[in-house]
């Protein structure tokens, strides 16, 4: 008989031979593997930040001759101070009769304060969003942009799972006040609720 001992940094086990043409594996009944390195966690992007430097991405809009731009969020921003403004969906109640009549109202008031450009955002395409600012006739000043795929919403950290209600991922609803492409002010909600991200909380803050 023999027999053939075998040790590994985790275990040891053995190897018996009863004779030419038979071998048992001995093992032992409890083993214990160490794992020196945990597998990573998968998580999100962390959420924009006062203080941030706001990602560049591309957005795409129908400019005032009906004519479809896809433009850099950098070029819109670059040495301006801008307050971009998110929404789960076009359409959608809360959005439509709350956040976006709040910024067309006090646009003129925003902008005597220094505002250069209003933008409200979506995770929609540039049709839909056309169509929806088609139905603020009153609208001067809030330019309506589209996120279609939602990846610069995924830049921002601000990625709402909506799935459970058919609505695939889109955005938080939140308000940034952006200053030289810099995050001086970062309103951002739980999930769809309307608290903090409105008009007239910009304008405290300005």
């Amino acid at each position: 008989m023999g027999r053939l001992t075998i040790q590994t940094s985790i275990y040891s086990f053995s190897l018996k031979s009863n004779s030419s043409d038979s071998v048992s594996l001995s093992l032992p009944t409890k083993l214990f593997i160490p794992f020196r390195t945990p597998f990573p966690p998968t998580s999100s992007m962390a959420p924009i930040a006062v203080g941030d430097v706001v990602p560049d991405g591309s957005i795409s809009f129908f400019d005032e001759n009906d004519q479809l731009q896809t433009v850099s969020v950098h070029s819109l921003a670059a040495g301006k101070k801008v307050i971009l403004f998110g929404v789960p969906g076009a359409f959608t109640p809360t959005c439509s009769m709350k956040h976006v009549p709040g910024f067309i109202e006090k646009a003129e008031e925003l902008k005597s304060k220094g505002v250069d450009e209003i933008i409200c955002f979506s995770v929609n395409d540039p049709f839909v969003m056309k169509a929806w600012g088609k139905t603020y006739p009153e609208n001067k000043h809030v330019k309506f942009v589209a996120d279609g795929s939602g990846e610069y919403t995924k830049l921002l950290g601000l990625e709402l799972d909506l799935k459970d209600k058919g609505l695939g991922v889109r955005s938080r609803r939140f308000a940034l006040l952006i200053d030289n492409l810099k995050v001086t002010v970062a309103n951002v909600e739980s999930g769809g609720e309307f608290t903090v991200s409105s008009a007239d909380d910009i304008l405290k803050a300005l």
